[in-house]
């Protein structure tokens, strides 16, 4: 159980840290891969979407099924999913839409919108304030999913790995969204990397403070219902965050292409280890 522990730990952590590479896209490249990060974002939320209704929600069924019998056992794995999306919904409906780094922006329009304020002004305390307050929304969003890529990868490490790398692959343009304004507040791409960096540690704190909450009361039928709450979050990204990033990047086909190339992946990974 320890080493499950610290297993689901540093998957958690890998996949909050990767805030780090949205910042060194945002620094070294001068233009936006839109079709990359189309794909990408599309492929998550394909290994979302898939293992949330063909893993995590079936499993749910059968746990709480068992313990309450079928019938009740579906209505409450169903009141559990859409309770997880109403809570990471109501997370996003208290953060300010201009500040929220799930409004996909591209390094471009952010640094078009910068420049129209005055150009890159060293020490500008408007651009620092936004990457502050960027960094911190992030925590905010990315405290529930630490906890839910965190009990997914301690109850089947298989399962961790797919979605710890699709919420690292989600977590790029979070990382676009902090290291620019402070780069461009400060004139460091130093600065602006360890901000990016560090926003991403909320998810292993997520982590953390989830297992030490949960796990006196981790029992199986707790387990059912964490996994179908963790099926109404990712499920809730996947169609609030990453697909409508496709409308922004103009890559609406690519997008489709990544999600259905990870709903295959998954398929593939399932049926190959299972």
């Amino acid at each position: 159980m320890e080493q499950n522990v610290v297993y689901a730990f540093i998957l958690t952590l890998l996949a909050g840290l990767s805030t780090g590479i949205g910042s060194l896209i945002a620094l070294l490249a001068k233009r936006t891969n839109r079709k990359f990060l189309s794909f990408a974002l599309g492929f998550s939320a394909g290994v979302m979407i898939y293992i949330s209704f063909v893993d995590l929600f079936p499993q749910s069924v059968e746990i709480l099924g068992t313990g309450y019998g079928m019938y009740w056992g579906r209505i409450a794995t169903a009141i559990a999913f859409f309770g997880g999306i109403l809570f990471i919904a109501l997370i996003d409906r208290l953060v300010p839409s201009v500040e929220n780094p799930h409004e996909m922006r591209s390094v471009e329009s952010m640094q078009v919108e910068i420049k129209s304020e005055g150009g890159r002004l060293v020490h500008s305390k408007h651009m620092m304030r936004t990457g502050i307050m960027t960094a911190l929304v992030i925590g905010i969003h990315n405290f529930p999913e630490g906890i839910a890529t965190f009990m997914a990868s301690l109850q089947d490490p298989q399962m961790g790995i797919a979605i710890a790398v699709a919420i690292a692959i989600h977590n790029i343009p979070e990382g676009i969204a902090v290291s620019v304004p402070v780069y461009y507040a400060t004139g460091s791409r130093k600065k602006a990397f360890k901000f990016s960096f560090l926003s991403g540690l909320a998810e292993p704190v997520g982590a953390l403070a989830g297992y030490l909450i949960l796990a006196p009361f981790l029992t199986q039928a707790m387990l059912g219902y964490i996994f179908a709450v963790i099926a109404g979050i990712m499920v809730y990204i996947s169609l609030d965050e990453l697909l409508p990033a496709a409308h922004e990047y103009g890559e609406h086909h690519v997008a489709i292409w990544g999600l259905i190339i990870g709903m295959a992946v998954m398929a593939v990974g399932i049926v190959a280890f299972q």
